[in-house]
């Protein structure tokens, strides 16, 4: 399958298509965290970006590459939140109804944003079984396109476009990126960056161990579910598809897993000692990192911090 997957041409035509709709996110760095860490600390911060998400990148690639058409009918998707703001958004600009199927606890923070957009929002058991037959009705209904938040070659060319800029704005070559992993859309996408633009540059994720199917794939060869599901990361609650996953076999290094008491502690220290607001998922990163002191010592780093949609009400410190 990794014959289909994006090429270097397909990510700088995506990076080309999404520019006018997207921010160029900043790369910040903290010398406690350098010091702490042993390390050169980059962060891509796309909890500032258009939607607070990175998913923006790839829900606009996906969108703005559909025909006449096809938006015609509008488009769907299955998300806890970000990308589901993400659809809503890309549709909105090119005109097109929005039909997004939501789980019933998704954080209210993202609903609203949705909302915002002009989406319908249909709610259904927050299980990927429940998500995949709700959406299935609704495409069966209208005639929508289902756009899929991670197993999508278009998604996955949009996300590569975040490490893309990482690289190009780091002075200096990174040893390392690092990203979250939920479905894989936006680690798939870095890790084909990695090795477009940043030939020699390692690529890991950070999983959170209450959703950790990505490490077991990893290590037995076959898309994998988790043992268990319950982290506060609610961003990475799915698993691998058959698109993300035989990239990320092929060019990440490796996955590393963190508890969410330390996803909690790495997400202090970026709203505390760096003043940005990040949401758990956005923190799994400079968690694995943190944790992993030894792998990252000495070297220059590029860490994506994926959102920051966090539910201000329901902070977890």
């Amino acid at each position: 399958m990794l014959e289909n997957a994006p090429n270097r041409e397909d990510i700088i035509q995506a990076h080309e298509l999404v520019k006018p709709y997207i921010h160029r996110t900043p790369i910040f760095t903290s010398a406690f965290l350098n010091e702490r860490t042993g390390s050169r600390l980059y962060f891509k911060c796309e909890n500032l970006q258009k939607i607070g998400a990175f998913k923006a990148r790839g829900g606009l690639n996906a969108v703005l590459t559909l025909t006449e058409e096809q938006r015609k009918n509008g488009v769907a998707t299955h998300s806890s939140g970000n990308h589901a703001q993400a659809i809503a958004y890309a549709a909105a600009m090119v005109g097109a109804k929005a039909y997004i199927v939501m789980p019933d606890n998704s954080p209210l923070v993202k609903i609203k944003a949705v909302e915002g957009y002009g989406a319908a929002i249909t709610f259904c058991k927050n299980t990927p079984e429940e998500r995949e037959r709700t959406v299935a009705e609704i495409v069966a209904k209208t005639g929508a396109t289902f756009i899929h938040p991670f197993n999508n070659y278009e998604v996955m060319t949009g996300q590569a476009t975040t490490a893309k800029e990482l690289i190009e704005d780091v002075s200096g070559h990174l040893d390392v990126i690092i990203a979250p992993v939920g479905g894989g859309g936006l680690l798939s996408g870095t890790a084909l960056s990695a090795r477009y633009f940043s030939p020699g540059t390692q690529v890991f994720a950070g999983e959170p161990e209450g959703a950790a199917d990505a490490i077991l794939s990893f290590r037995s060869g076959k898309i994998e579910k988790a043992p268990y599901v319950k982290t506060i990361a609610d961003g990475l609650l799915t698993y691998l598809g058959d698109k993300t996953f035989p990239v990320i076999k092929e060019h990440v290094t490796d996955i590393l897993t963190v508890s969410d008491e330390e996803i909690v502690d790495a997400m202090r220290f970026l709203w505390e000692r760096m003043k940005l607001v990040v949401e758990p998922s956005g923190a799994v990163s400079l968690a694995a990192v943190l944790k992993n002191r030894a792998i990252f010592e000495r070297k220059t780093v590029g860490i994506i911090i994926s959102g920051g949609n966090v539910d201000l009400g329901k902070l977890p410190f």
